[in-house]
């Protein structure tokens, strides 16, 4: 399972989105730098509102969502890349994630310390990255240094390499992440072993206090890092409330909607952090539907078939025949698949078929 790592400086939110993005009380929330020693992990479960359709479609009772890992990691200070507060510790927990949710404060509270002593979301962004590449920085030039006795003898892939590592290198010392250094998909795979923290995908979560939730499109400090990262970093923002969403955890799903209406908006943004972080991990959604089970399953973008259908059985994999297919809206606009069937909407697809975001599939496969 893929997991996405909550990172910030401390006393940002971390904690408390991490409890309530996986409904739980693992993580320790208190207004005191690292908090947070040895990282939380949660599974998530991912808010599809096609399972209820497809769920009355099916007739059954049984409904599994897709699902990713959320880590809390310690929060990151000034220096970590030299040793400073949690240092190299922190470093390795990032270094084992798929992407990263940075959270980042946009809320005034004098209750709530700041390690910088104030408020500016901007700053508190460059601190991580800076951190984060002074450690990529790092990685290459000790790679690049081992790579010079492997060109001394004439090693051709050895010296691919290299060249690729001085433009990565060149773009780091510019303050440059490596996500956003110009790279041909080549290049990228023979950097890709250094697993380089900038090379991660980010999405960024501006929390803001209760009460700007609804109205967070006016927040001045949302505004510049909403500006800031798509300009910058080529990233996206999205707005939550930690305290908020620590609020929903213990609340029912109708008790939840009155709280949020009393707020005056219509969806937490747990929910769409969730969905933006699933679709930055280049993952999309297939789905069986039947009697025993609406299921959606967990794929990435561009995989065939016969991959897919490993992801329920490496048999289904291995013994692939053929998939019969129908697209969520058509298998709803027709209301069953024999509706489908009828209309030329439900179809066969073999080996090289690139499954499509909420396509409804059935495998027929012989070992």
């Amino acid at each position: 399972m893929l997991r996405a790592g909550i990172v910030g400086l401390p006393n940002v939110g971390k904690s408390t989105l991490f409890n309530a993005v996986t409904r739980t009380r693992k993580a320790e929330a208190a207004n005191y730098p690292f908090c947070t020693i040895d990282p939380n992990v949660g599974t998530v479960t991912v808010p599809d509102a096609r399972l209820a359709v497809l769920q009355g479609i099916a007739k059954t009772s049984v409904v599994i969502p897709a699902a990713i890992e959320f880590v809390d990691i310690a929060g990151l200070v000034k220096g970590a890349s030299q040793g400073e507060g949690l240092g190299n510790k922190f470093l390795t927990h990032v270094r084992e994630v798929d992407a990263i949710v940075q959270v980042v404060r946009c809320f005034e509270d004098a209750d709530v310390h700041h390690v910088a002593g104030s408020v500016d979301p901007v700053r508190d962004i460059d601190v991580i990255n800076t951190e984060l590449m002074l450690a990529d920085l790092e990685s290459v030039q000790r790679r690049r240094e081992r790579l010079v006795k492997e060109m001394k003898r004439g090693d051709g892939a050895a010296a691919a390499e290299d060249r690729v590592l001085a433009k990565i290198e060149a773009g780091l010392d510019a303050g440059t992440p490596a996500l956003t250094i110009e790279l041909t998909a080549e290049e990228r795979a023979l950097a890709r072993p250094l697993f380089l923290l900038t090379d991660k995908p980010t999405i960024f979560a501006c929390n803001v206090r209760e009460s700007d939730l609804a109205t967070a499109d006016d927040n001045p400090n949302v505004r510049q890092v909403r500006n800031y990262v798509s300009t910058h970093l080529a990233c996206e923002a999205v707005v939550i409330s930690a305290q908020i969403e620590s609020d929903l955890v213990d609340l029912s799903g109708e008790e939840a909607a009155e709280f949020l209406a009393e707020l005056g908006v219509e969806e937490s943004g747990i929910g769409r952090l969730i969905r933006a972080t699933y679709h930055l991990l280049g993952l999309q959604t297939y789905f069986t539907a039947g009697e025993k089970e609406v299921r959606a399953w967990t794929i990435h973008q561009g995989d065939t078939a016969p991959k897919a259908a490993g992801v329920i059985h490496s048999d289904f994999e291995r013994g692939f025949i053929k998939a019969e297919t129908v697209a969520y809206d058509d298998l709803v606009a027709c209301g069953s698949v024999a509706g489908a069937r009828e209309k030329g909407l439900y179809r066969m697809e073999g080996k090289e078929y690139v499954v499509k975001d909420g396509d409804v599939l059935l495998f027929k496969f012989n070992i």
